[in-house]
């Protein structure tokens, strides 16, 4: 299968090299995080020296007799060589029950630079402040974006062809390696299906996966939606599946925490709080949306909003929904200093449609930038102050264009 260099990750790596941290790769299954941490490991043997690579793959039948916490340890301190710089990587850490108490002897002894992966359901960002006494650096991996997969497909220069591919896609690259539609659904499916009827019921003991996958499908049918526990649980009962309110928060976080679906929480841009009744829920890839639901109830205009949030996210901005007055903001996005208000919107050629996504932002009396996203085919340009563009450009060039 075909790789790519993810470049924005490799230089995260990087640039955390020698710091005295556990860094711990984590996103959705199939995101790249193994892949990621093989390009790390050959870009240190191609250039350093002075360096001793201790590799630990838990998938790989060679490494089963460490499957316990003390032979991983002892395993890992024979290897130790003095008078080098010893990084240690361990792949699918969670197969080794206790990996922790390993771990953090082996940090304790500030001689090892550590980075471990392991499945998502089983190396929560929730989780790792408990898992490890020492301090650690969370790396998290997201599917492809549409840049990566345009540098994928590199032979093929038909933006406007890639985009629409990729909608229906997504960014899980495994399935990019299937001929037919059919089977790549059928990967996208089963990767679903791992994390929601097996990672998770396992992880939390849950007794049935039927809340859970009503669920899951339920926020998938409804990303950009506002929605809370409490409506969604009213809205199973009446389909006769029984369930409450609590069960149903039980289980977005589950379903949050396992990086199926990112919360976006509400923000009083006025008032400069933080709102809790309700919130948005986003899709980690839009191609399991499509895999699992097809084309039902499909509104590209969702779909839209939904990489667009996750494009925030892979590049680090604290992303909120924004209330003002009666009107919302589809995204504040924070990072540091910076903060942008951001719609985004399917087609604004209807002079309504234009003004029902500039009138929020116009309202807005404070001078950091205000855009509009939308699928206009034309290149950026301004009206009253707001900068518009074309999805795919902002996509493709969101540091121009932010």
């Amino acid at each position: 299968m075909k790789t790519i260099e993810r470049t924005e990750y490799l230089n995260r790596i990087k640039n955390l090299k020698d710091t005295p941290d556990i860094k711990v790769i984590t996103g959705i299954r199939r995101s790249g995080k193994s892949i990621l941490m093989q390009e790390y490991i050959q870009y240190l043997k191609d250039n350093f020296n002075d360096i001793n690579v201790i590799f630990i793959d838990f998938m790989d039948l060679s490494f089963e007799h460490l499957k316990e916490y003390h032979a991983l340890h002892a395993y890992v301190e024979k290897r130790y060589v003095e008078g080098k710089s010893n990084y240690l990587f361990i792949d699918e850490v969670q197969m080794c029950p206790n990996f922790e108490l390993a771990v953090n002897s082996l940090y304790s002894k500030r001689k090892y630079d550590i980075y471990i992966t392991g499945s998502n359901a089983f190396l929560l960002s929730a989780d790792l402040a408990t898992l490890f006494t020492g301090r650690y650096i969370e790396i998290h991996v997201y599917p492809f974006s549409f840049k990566e997969y345009c540098n994928y497909y590199d032979n093929n220069h038909d933006i406007e062809k890639l985009f629409e591919d990729y909608t229906i896609k997504g960014g899980l690259a495994g399935s990019y390696a299937y001929n037919t539609e059919k089977d790549r659904k059928d990967y996208i499916k089963e990767v679903y299906e791992t994390i929601v009827t097996r990672d998770l019921v396992q992880k939390y003991s849950l007794p049935d996966t039927q809340v859970l996958q009503r669920l899951s499908e339920f926020l998938m049918d409804n990303i950009s939606n506002l929605t809370s526990p409490s409506r969604i649980s009213n809205m199973l009962s009446e389909k006769n599946i029984s369930t409450n309110h609590v069960t149903i928060g039980k289980y977005i976080k589950y379903l949050c925490n396992a990086f199926v679906f990112y919360d976006i929480k509400r923000y009083d841009i006025r008032g400069k709080k933080y709102l809790e009744s309700t919130e948005k829920f986003y899709l980690s890839d839009i191609g399991i949306r499509y895999a699992v639901l097809g084309t039902r109830n499909m509104d590209y205009g969702r779909v839209y909003e939904n990489m667009v949030c996750l494009e925030l996210l892979r590049s680090g901005y604290d992303v909120y929904v924004g209330k003002l007055y009666q009107k919302e903001i589809d995204f504040v996005a924070q990072r540091g200093s910076e903060k942008i208000y951001i719609q985004v919107s399917d087609n604004i050629t209807e002079e309504e449609t234009f003004k029902r996504e500039y009138a929020p932002l116009l309202q807005i009396k404070d001078a950091y930038p205000k855009i509009i996203i939308a699928k206009t085919g034309h290149p950026k340009y301004s009206y009253e102050g707001i900068e518009i563009f074309d999805i795919r450009d902002w996509l493709l060039n969101k540091k121009q264009a932010i």
